[in-house]
This record gives C-alpha cells, sequence and structure tokens, in this order.
C-alpha cells in the first residue's frame, strides 16, 4: 500500500489509447496537428490567448518558463521550500545561465506579499546586488495548500507594481483546481507563465508551458532545442496532453487523488500539521510509529525527525486509504 508519491502512479489507460492512436506518420518535432492544436485548446480553458508548448519533465518546464522572464544576472523571487529550489538540483541556474533565487519565507510554503516585500526592500545597492525580475509561485504548495484566487491577485498587484514577471509552477495544478470548484483562470490568475503538471496526475511524461504572452513563444522553442527538450516525435507527448484535457480527464483524476486522501485525513486527526486541501498530507509521527505503520504493508516518505509525507494518487484504491487511515487513527 503505497503511498510515497503521485510520480509512482500508473500511466491512465486513455493516455496510452491517445499514443497508439498517434501511432502514425506526421511532421515531426512540434509541427505535427496534435501539438499545433494545444494552443487553441488552452486559449478556450483560460478564456484568453496563449501559447501552450510540451517538455517532458516539470523541471524543464520551470526552468523554460522562467527563461522568458529573468536575465543571466537577475533573480526570481520564490519560497524558501519551493521546488525550484529544493528539488531541481540547481536547474534554473543552469538554463538561466547564472540567475539567482531569492528566497523568502511563508507558513506553508506559501508567499505573500508582505514576504515577497521583504525580499524585494532588501534589494537596495543597484549593481551591486542580484534585481529581482521575477516572482514564483506554486499552486498546490509544498505543503499541500492551495492559493486562492484572492491570494494570487494580491501577489500579482504586488509583482506588477515592482514590474515582475510571474511564473506558476502547476505540478498540482489540478489538484489545486479540484479543491478550489471553480475556473482555471481563477485558479492561475493573472500570471504570465503557468508549468501545467500532468505527469503526476496520471501522465507519462509531458508537461505544458502555457504562456500568456505569445509574443515570448520562439523564444521557448529555440531554448527548448539548445536544452535537448525538442523531441522528434513531440506527437506523443501532445497525444498525452489532449487525452487529459478530453472530458475532462485531469479533473476526475485529481478529484479521486484528492478524495484519498480526505479519507486518510479523517483517520489522520489532529495528527494533520496542515489542513487536507489537495493529495499530499503531512502527519505527525513517531520513530515507532512509523516502523507500526511499515510494518503493517504502508510505504511513505519521512519528511523529518517528527513527521511524514502521504501522498495519494488516481489510481490510489479507496481500500488501501481507508486501512491507512483506521491504523493511523489506531496508534
Amino acid at each position: 500500500m503505497q503511498f510515497l508519491s503521485d510520480n509512482a502512479a500508473p500511466v491512465h489507460p486513455r493516455l496510452w489509447e491517445a499514443m497508439r492512436a498517434a501511432d502514425a506518420p506526421d511532421t515531426p518535432y512540434d509541427t505535427d496537428a496534435l501539438s499545433r492544436e494545444l494552443d487553441a485548446r488552452f486559449s478556450a480553458m483560460f478564456g484568453r490567448e496563449c501559447a501552450a508548448l510540451w517538455v517532458a519533465t516539470g523541471t524543464a518546464a520551470n526552468c523554460l518558463a522562467l527563461a522568458t522572464m529573468v536575465d543571466s544576472h537577475g533573480g526570481v523571487v520564490c519560497h524558501e521550500e519551493a521546488h525550484i529550489e529544493m528539488d531541481e538540483c540547481g536547474a534554473p541556474g543552469f538554463y538561466l545561465h547564472g540567475a539567482k533565487l531569492l528566497l523568502a519565507k511563508g507558513d506553508g510554503a506559501k508567499l505573500t506579499p508582505d514576504s515577497i516585500g521583504r525580499v524585494l526592500s532588501g534589494i537596495t545597492r543597484g549593481v551591486h546586488q542580484v534585481p529581482a525580475q521575477a516572482v514564483s509561485i506554486t499552486q498546490a504548495s509544498e505543503y499541500g495548500l492551495v492559493y486562492r484566487p484572492g491570494e494570487i491577485d494580491a501577489i500579482v498587484t504586488l509583482a506588477r507594481e515592482h514590474g515582475l514577471g510571474i511564473h506558476m509552477d502547476g505540478a498540482r495544478f489540478a489538484n489545486a483546481r479540484a479543491f478550489l470548484r471553480c475556473d482555471a483562470t481563477h485558479v492561475a490568475g493573472d500570471i504570465d507563465a503557468l508549468c501545467f503538471g500532468f505527469v503526476k496526475n496520471g501522465g507519462m511524461g509531458a508537461e505544458a508551458v502555457i504562456l500568456f504572452d505569445t509574443e515570448k513563444a520562439d523564444m521557448i522553442r529555440f531554448r527548448r532545442k539548445r536544452a535537448g527538450h525538442l523531441q522528434s516525435k513531440g506527437r506523443y507527448l501532445a497525444a498525452q496532453i489532449h487525452a487529459m484535457l478530453d472530458d475532462d480527464l485531469w479533473l476526475e483524476n485529481a478529484r479521486a487523488a484528492n478524495a484519498a486522501a480526505a479519507i486518510i485525513a479523517e483517520g489522520a486527526g489532529e495528527r494533520l500539521i496542515y489542513p487536507a486541501q489537495i493529495n499530499e498530507l503531512f502527519v505527525s509521527m513517531d520513530a515507532g510509529e512509523r516502523a507500526a505503520l511499515r510494518a503493517q504493508g504502508f510505504s511513505f516518505y519521512d519528511w523529518d525527525d517528527t513527521s511524514i509525507r502521504l501522498v495519494t494518487q488516481w489510481a490510489t484504491d479507496p481500500d488501501h486509504a481507508q486501512a491507512l487511515g483506521k491504523a493511523i487513527a489506531a496508534l
């Protein structure tokens, strides 16, 4: 009974079917019919013109998006526990040719206008310091907390006042959308670039970089090629994305993952460190209690000395979630 990561989830059968259907001759790279149709699909979803490009990994998606708004001498304000800081092996600095991450604090790994403002207020020495050029927020955060539309609007307002670009790491954007129950437009807000995650939500190897400033699309196309991410048979990546969007499969999968987490959260009760909003839970637990759960067949990651992380997925068996919730309640 595995609760390690939604990255370990199986590929949804409808994606295999879509890739099989795409297994026919077409033009290479991103000139095939499926790739060319992505702009229109995401423009319809967000109600404004955008450019959509596939890449294989979330790390590449984040870095390519940030590269459209940050110079090599610039900086990106992000949370000190953001994925781009903690889990991408310095890739932002690599892709952005030396640009720096400017770290801010915030409860639950969420930024606020105040926390961003404190970082900006410390940049006072002209060319002697790295200038902030963008803000990066994660929807939902690394601790499974969702930015509500008003929170995003406040960050966007501050960023615009300082002339900063706004990037959103949406690795679990679908789970945030399922929790908020509002249009995708409001889940994203008036940002410049969104990395729309699919791999954690039933995809195989395709993420979408959504640019709301379409004039910057060519910049990503060149950088994607230079970074080794322009796949020659891009139609298979595009096919995955289309299959996820068809009949809102992306939302169906996210709702299933969130529902499984909610079952566990009920059993965890006061052990929950943060509210259960998406498919990611952090639970207080000592070493003996962890050993007891593992002895019953549950797998999960230790987060620190006092807590564990539990992640559900679209294919999590509700009976397994129920068993884990009961096991935690019985500790």
